[in-house]
């Protein structure tokens, strides 16, 4: 079960960012008490967008996970606070019905961000990384975009029991698809993965989760497509 005490530190030590950090004199978050509200009722609201009902796999744990490995990969980005604040946006809004879910969690984060003290500059950044998770493909160079991304699709390393507990969390999220609709859906989405020339971008990712990745998601693909329709 999530920590909401401990993910609301988080979000906190996120938004603070690296502003006593004299290694970072200029950096992305300046969020100011004494001019902007309360930035614990930003974490708030997340959080409670995050335990939505319709939600199965895109809940607090996976919310805690992708920070998890944020953390883990927070040496190669060029702004690992701005990444987790990332994180946090990047699902915010979930409608498995919607097509958009991308992309209206990055203007909540843009509505957001400024009122929490994030500068434009920031603001603009975790947008643009909110709405890189539609194609999980960063340009070459872009460290943000990797860490981020890296992060997201980890749970396709997953060991065969975790990995199997996904692809039904999975399914259960879009239970008002009809299974051969949902079957094509998925596969394509997989098939989408595995055209992309590396799934992770980082040197850790690379290393670490590529090949177990790509076993998980080709096994899939096979048994989505022998799978039969039971009403069929």
């Amino acid at each position: 079960m999530a920590d909401l005490d401990d993910l609301r530190s988080r979000w906190l030590r996120a938004l603070r960012g690296t502003t006593d950090d004299a290694r970072h004199p200029d950096s992305a978050l300046h969020p100011d008490p004494a001019r902007h509200p309360d930035p614990a009722r930003y974490a708030d609201a997340l959080l409670e967008r995050w335990q939505e009902p319709q939600r199965r796999y895109h809940t607090l744990a996976h919310l805690t996970a992708v920070l998890d490995r944020v953390d883990v990969l927070a040496e190669y980005a060029d702004e690992p606070d701005l990444v987790r604040l990332a994180a946090w946006f990047h699902d915010a809004v979930y409608a498995p019905d919607r097509s958009e879910n991308e992309e209206r969690s990055a203007r909540l984060a843009e509505r957001a961000l400024p009122e929490a003290g994030v500068p434009g500059a920031g603001t603009a950044e975790v947008a643009r990384l909110v709405r890189l998770t539609v194609t999980h493909d960063p340009a070459p160079g872009d460290r943000n975009g990797e860490v981020l991304c890296d992060a997201d699709l980890a749970i396709l390393a997953a060991p065969p029991a975790a990995y199997a507990a996904y692809t039904a969390e999975v399914r259960e999220e879009y239970h008002f698809v009809p299974n051969e609709a949902f079957r094509a859906g998925r596969s394509a989405v997989l098939r989408q993965l595995l055209d992309l020339p590396r799934l992770f971008r980082t040197p850790y990712g690379r290393t670490e989760w590529e090949p177990t990745a790509r076993y998980n998601l080709t096994a899939e693909l096979e048994m989505l497509s022998t799978a039969e329709d039971p009403a069929s």
